[in-house]
This record gives C-alpha cells, structure tokens and sequence, in this order.
C-alpha cells in the first residue's frame, strides 16, 4: 500500500539531483537532460514540471518542498521481461534452459493453482520490484487465469503500471499446466475485457514459447492479436540452441523461429521477445521492420549460459532494445545491476554499452520502445508520477568511490556495478511514496 502523504492533494516541490531523457534518442550524451540542483513538481499523480530549483521555486512559492539535496531524482525504472511465479526460483543451481524450465520452473508454477499462494507471491514481487526502484513491469504469470488476477490486483492496490498476461501452454509441459487452444483464447480475452487498459493494467498475450504451444494455439493467440490491436504479446525467442533446434524440428514448415511467430500475426509494434541472442540476418530485419522489441536479460543469459546478446547488430536493423531482468533465471530484481551484466556482454563483444545508453534502455528507451513514452519512462510534464529516489553514496565503498560532484554517467556506472538495493531511497508510483528505505528499515528494527 502507498504510504501516507499528507500532502498528496498539494503542489509537490522536489528538490534533487535530476537525471532523464526527454525524448527518444540515439545521441545519450547530449540528449540526457540534467539539473544538478533540480526540482520536480508533483500534483496528484502527475508530474507537473521539471527543472532548475531556482526557476522551479520561483514558479511554484507555494509548493510543499521535501529536500533530497545530494541524492538523485531518476524516472521509475522499467522491467521489460520477468516471471512472477518465479520468485522462489532464483539462484538455482546449475542448469541451462530447457532443464531449467523441467527441474524449476514447470514445479514452481503448479503451487499457482492455490489463489492464496498466487496473492501471496504477487505481493512479495511487487515489494522486490518497489524495493530496486523498478515501477513497471512486463510479467508472465502462469497458466492459471487466476494467477494473473492476483497480480493485477496486487498492483490495481497501489496504482502500479503492470503489463501481464496468462501463459499459455497446451503441450510439452506438465498436463496440469497445460490449457487447450479454445481455453487460452477464452481466458486470455476474459482477462483482456476486465483488465486490459482498467488503471493502469495493460495485458499481454502470453504463449510462454513456440515448443509448448500447438499451431492450433498459436492461431487461436493470433486471432486475439488481430482483435485487440492495442494489447502487447510477449514471448520467447532464439534463447538457446537445443531450444532453436527444438523449434526447427516442430516447425518444419517455418522459415526459422521468428516466422513461427509472424505466421500468426504475433510479430508486430507492442511485441516484446525475450532475449534474441541467435537470430539471423532476416530475422532481425524483420524485427526491425515490425516495430517490435527485443527484451535483453544479460544476467539470465550468463546465468544460464545461452549466449551473449548482439547490441550491434540490434542497433543496425533498427530493432528496440529494452533492458530486463527475466527473474528467475536472472539473478537480480536490480536494473542497476544488470546494466552491469550487460556492461560485461557488451565488452566481451568488444563493443561496450555507455552508462547514458544503459540508462536510456531502462527508462525512455524502454517506454519508446513500448508506445509508453507519454505515460512512463522520463520526468516530462502530464507524466504519471512514477520515479525513485536515488542515495548515491550509500555506504562506505560508495562514499569512498562516488564524488559528491561526481558526473551523472559515473554515478550511473559505479551504482551498476556497486550498487544493491540500499541505493533506492524512496520509490513513487502515481505521485505516492510507495517504497521508503528509512520506514522500511524502521519496520524491521
């Protein structure tokens, strides 16, 4: 729940360091839109304006100020592709991906069928979300309809942007988690009609990937995609190679992966593809040309050792790139610190990720990406109020590396491979302190 604000109804006045991108860009050096004595002003749950303290004060004398001087005030940080039944799952040993789904995934997700574990779960995620500063995600919940219930419920309780939907699987998987086409297309438009655009809930068709569902499925999932135009699909895609053999011995007819997807309609804008590390030429022309994203999940890829995500080559076909975590084969809530993995994939490709470039792929970057840039993803006027509050020098290797004047970038960087979660200070959703580090430590004491 939100914690209480007094002056929620009043003219806010933030004052902090302030660090977004304004617009979508492929220059991160000069289109990074800095104050180092800000201030951001809040009504309600929208951001009113952006700017200089000095101007800012100037403009609004009668604004309720609350000083963060000597922290940074950054947009909310967005998760492009994780698993909330897969909470309990992270730091698992040793498995790669189709073994990883069997001995870990697949028993993790049957507890779902209890209601009361899915809200339980939901709300543990969420606080893990709140907690590392990230105030949207894209969320694959489980094949039970309820399990996306209690998620949206979750987030519907503090006015939080989750983009969900239900996986759909009706083969090679458990016989207790697999639906049937008629049943994944009745559930998921079900679950369209009473959630999709209700707050800020947005859903997403969710076949989890090609080799657990049928062509009957695909095509029932496709039918729904030609339906409603404006929800997301999410998926996976070219993660591994036994998976993209896999793929080619199920699909024989298919022109590769991807066109496993394009047959029924699934490769479009507001299409989100998890991970992408071996695709070929055309098919990331084709992505390119579909307007559709790529979800990069460095820590889940080392994790599982699928491979080393191509920035270049997603850069040359024009294809979005958003950062995520891809929990719980990733191995962080964190998206500080897996910009820092990705720091890492990128140098052994010998072609490393700016720190500017990094933060872009997890804030405006991500909401372009997503057709979400006029709601989430930057600090511009009539946004939704979602940011974080940054405490740069948190502890002792922190005070001794970070300068109290230190450059954004540098900041940026030292907290992508130092940080944890005792950076986040505060986290607010929809003009609401959501996540407090002092009144959560208090609560333990």
């Amino acid at each position: 729940m939100p914690l209480k604000n007094k002056h929620a109804e009043a003219i806010q006045l933030l004052r902090a360091s302030i660090a977004h991108f304004p617009t979508t860009t492929l220059n991160f050096d000069e289109k990074v839109e800095i104050f180092t004595d800000g201030a951001l002003i809040v009504k309600g749950n929208t951001i009113q304006d952006v700017g200089d303290y000095s101007s800012m004060h100037t403009r609004y004398p009668d604004a309720v100020i609350k000083d963060y001087s000597g922290k940074w005030i950054l947009p909310g940080l967005i998760d492009s592709h994780l698993h909330y039944p897969q909470t309990q799952s992270i730091a698992n040993y040793g498995d790669q991906l189709l073994s990883w789904l069997e001995n870990y995934t697949f028993p993790a997700e049957m507890a779902f069928e209890d209601e009361a574990h899915a809200a339980h779960i939901a709300k543990v995620f969420l606080n893990q979300l709140l907690k590392n500063g990230t105030t949207t995600g894209f969320v694959f919940t489980t094949v039970h309809a309820s399990s996306s219930q209690a998620l949206f419920r979750a987030a519907s309780d503090i006015n939080m942007a989750i983009i969900a939907g239900k996986v759909c699987m009706d083969r090679h998987c458990p016989s207790n988690l697999q639906d049937t086409p008629a049943l994944a297309q009745r559930e998921s438009a079900d679950l369209i009609d009473e959630w999709h655009n209700k707050g800020r809930n947005k859903y997403a068709l969710t076949p989890r990937f090609a080799p657990t569902s049928s062509d009957a499925q695909l095509a029932a999932i496709g039918e729904l995609a030609s339906q409603y135009t404006d929800v997301f699909i999410q998926t996976h895609l070219s993660e591994n190679h036994d998976e993209i053999a896999w793929v080619k011995s199920l699909f024989p007819s298919a022109n590769g992966y991807l066109d496993v997807y394009d047959k029924y309609n699934l490769v479009r804008e507001r299409a989100v593809f998890g991970h992408g590390i071996h695709l070929n030429q055309e098919e990331w022309e084709r992505l390119g040309e579909a307007g559709a994203t790529i979800a990069f999940c460095p820590t889940s890829n080392l994790f599982l050792g699928s491979g080393l995500f191509n920035m270049e080559q997603a850069r040359a076909s024009n294809v979005h790139v958003a950062l995520a975590t891809d929990v719980g084969a990733g191995t962080t809530f964190n998206m500080f610190k897996t910009y820092g993995d990705a720091y890492k994939v990128s140098q052994l490709r010998n072609a490393p990720i700016s720190p500017l470039e990094g933060f872009y792929l997890m804030t405006q970057g991500a909401a372009a990406a997503h057709k979400l840039d006029d709601e989430i993803g930057n600090l511009n006027p009539g946004t939704a109020a979602d940011f974080i509050v940054v405490e740069p020098r948190f502890d002792e290797l922190t005070a001794l590396r970070i300068d109290k004047d230190a450059l954004f970038k540098d900041v940026f960087f030292a907290l992508s491979i130092l940080g944890d979660d005792r950076m986040i200070e505060e986290t607010w959703i929809s003009g609401q302190c959501c996540y407090s580090k002092k009144e959560n430590l208090d609560a333990m004491a």
